[in-house]
């Protein structure tokens, strides 16, 4: 991006700064802000900020945000759930492309266009945009439902598809062009062995790479890595003649069985919502307002026709899939727009001599004006159906089985897990020291590497939504900052925290952690019980012993609370707490020898 300069770049983060919160405060959805926008600093725009060169520019930058996007998709997708999804991704993702193409072919041969021409054009507008449609999915909260499932399912399979397509372009040419590029069947070759070279080599060398990158505990250097991961894969499929974001989404659900998938998600994340939203911008600003001026007519039936079929198909699928009506409603809407890769598609059929230069040009202004309408045609939606039930969570499970969070992963978090594990509650256990994180999985336990103090592991390892957060991490500080932050977002996720000494107890009650466990209290009290009885105490006075010492400190550690700050008072308070200990067991032991001697006086 030779040509865009400082100011530009300027111009474009003021643009998602401002036009994003704008869109969200509005409730018309951050994409509609960022195309907006764009549309306004566009070489079409008020302001002509940009070329039309530099919006090009831009836009191929900002496509590696789409890139991200599926990489942390991957990493959500372990290959036993991706499996399991074998059925909708072909079958509900084949049936969708097949039955699009062909009615979007037969309504482009009612327009006189060639039939090589037609079924291109078909096949191309078939596919829907994977960034809008799972970036709106998101900001609505539908990811997680049957229905958001199912798209992504679709999405998946679209993306697929469009490998051979660009590849068959040749295929569908009506015109001879002397520079065309021709049917390879030993690329078609290279590019399946390439895929599987990827996955076979990443496989056996990912884990084992970011795995060296966090025993440094450099950060950096895991947010390099993590980058590289997906720039590496990315580059070797576009060398293959695949696209990028399936290289990407390859390496991800390489890495999602990994313990460090949580870290990487982390790093990776506030590059690809950056990048995303500069992708919404320049799709905004590529946005042709002289020729839409001069065939908005056209632009907007085409559009529309293409909007109504791909949602009408979608939602017949959706309920044949045992969706209601509002989620296959929402599925059609969701995913009824063109893709960004039918932009690649038609310069592909452009370049074979498939599609004319304006065919072209009108085809790429109503792909984006279906992009545009696919957040106002969901918020409209919603609007009308305000007061209809939200669509049944995809395999909801009942609220017993939640998952539990454990900060810290050394000798306490593995208590607590090791009896979750065996009671079958599931839990996510995060650790910082990766050496810590490979050592308990030679043993059969699961951990991830992490940094646990950091809000986006938290949000990462979905705190949110566990039904407990234990705290069992070493460091005083790094505990309390998480307490501070998991009870300030999520005040309804219980706590449960280990605490060095008794000030670190206390200050968790500052921040309203009432479920505080001193990690050798119980330990020395047991101890101190079986010392007892080999000094010569029956079992119960060493019980009543112990448990009357018990009673007075913990009484005494909520007494000290008051004025744990103070450090005169607490000097003062713990000398004579220690009176009034020694009185108790005085008394104690009066009221022992004094019941003693009663039962003998009985006998």
């Amino acid at each position: 991006m030779q040509d865009v300069q400082l100011s530009s770049i300027a111009v474009l983060l003021a643009a998602a700064a401002i036009a994003a919160p704008i869109a969200r405060t509005l409730g018309i959805g951050t994409v509609l802000g960022y195309l907006a926008a764009g549309a306004i600093v566009g070489p079409f725009g008020l302001g002509g900020l940009f070329s039309t060169g530099e919006a090009k520019e831009i836009l191929h930058l900002a496509e590696f945000g789409v890139v991200l996007l599926l990489f942390l998709i991957g990493l959500e997708l372990r290959p036993l759930r991706l499996w399991s999804m074998r059925g909708a991704i072909f079958g509900l993702g084949g049936a969708q492309v097949a039955i699009t193409a062909i009615l979007l072919t037969a309504i482009a041969l009612g327009f006189a266009l060639p039939w090589k021409s037609a079924l291109f054009m078909g096949l191309a507008l078939a596919l829907s945009s994977t960034a809008f449609a799972l970036q709106v999915m998101e900001e609505n909260g539908e990811l997680a439902t049957k229905h958001g499932r199912l798209g992504f399912a679709v999405l998946l399979f679209q993306d697929l598809a469009a490998i051979p397509l660009i590849a068959l372009a040749p295929l569908f040419a009506v015109a001879f062009v002397a520079d065309a590029p021709q049917l390879d069947l030993f690329a078609a070759a290279k590019t399946i062995g390439v895929i599987a070279a990827v996955a076979g080599i990443g496989w056996l060398t990912l884990d084992v790479f970011i795995r060296l990158v966090a025993q440094t505990r450099v950060r950096e250097a895991m947010t390099a890595a993590a980058l590289l991961t997906v720039v590496t894969a990315a580059a070797i499929m576009q060398w293959a003649g695949v696209t990028a974001s399936l290289g990407a989404f390859i390496a991800g659900a390489l890495l999602a069985e990994s313990s460090y998938r949580h870290q990487l998600e982390a790093d990776i994340q506030p590059f690809e919502g950056l990048l995303l939203g500069l992708f919404f911008t320049a799709i905004g600003m590529s946005l042709d307002l002289d020729l839409l001026v001069a065939s908005w007519r056209e632009v907007v039936i085409f559009a529309a026709i293409l909007v109504a079929v791909k949602a009408i198909v979608l939602y017949g699928l959706g309920r044949w899939q045992g969706l209601n009506s509002r989620g296959a409603r929402r599925l059609g809407l969701s995913l009824s727009q063109g893709g960004e890769f039918a932009f690649v598609l038609f310069a592909a059929g452009f370049s074979a001599g498939v599609l004319t230069k304006d065919t072209q040009s009108l085809l790429v202004l109503v792909v984006t004006v279906s992009m545009i309408a696919t957040p106002f045609l969901l918020l409209i939606d919603s609007r009308l159906t305000r007061k209809t039930p939200a669509t049944q969570a995809y395999d909801a499970l009942p609220e017993s089985t939640g998952h539990v969070v454990i900060a810290g992963f050394g000798r306490y978090g593995q208590i607590v897990a090791r009896i979750l594990r065996a009671r079958k509650i599931p839990f996510t256990a995060l650790d910082i020291d990766a050496e810590q994180v490979e050592l308990v999985k030679k043993f059969g336990s699961e951990a991830f590497f992490g940094d646990a103090s950091r809000p986006d592991i938290l949000e990462a390892a979905k705190v949110g939504d566990a039904r407990a957060l234990v705290l069992a991490i070493d460091d005083v500080e790094a505990s309390l900052r998480i307490a501070e932050f998991v009870t300030s977002t999520w005040p309804k996720v219980p706590i449960y925290a280990r605490a060095r000494n008794r000030n670190h107890a206390h200050r968790y009650l500052d921040l309203g952690v009432a479920r505080v466990q001193r990690e050798t209290f119980l330990s020395a009290l047991e101890t101190t019980k079986q010392l007892l009885k080999g000094l010569g105490d029956t079992d119960r006075e060493a019980e009543r012993t112990v448990k009357t010492f018990r009673a007075h400190d913990e009484r005494r550690l909520a007494e000290d609370y008051k004025h744990y700050t103070d450090m005169e008072k607490m000097q003062a308070k713990a000398r004579s707490d220690a009176a009034t200990l020694e009185n108790l067991f005085e008394e104690d032991a009066k009221e022992t020898a004094a019941a003693a001697a009663k039962a003998k006086a009985a006998e």
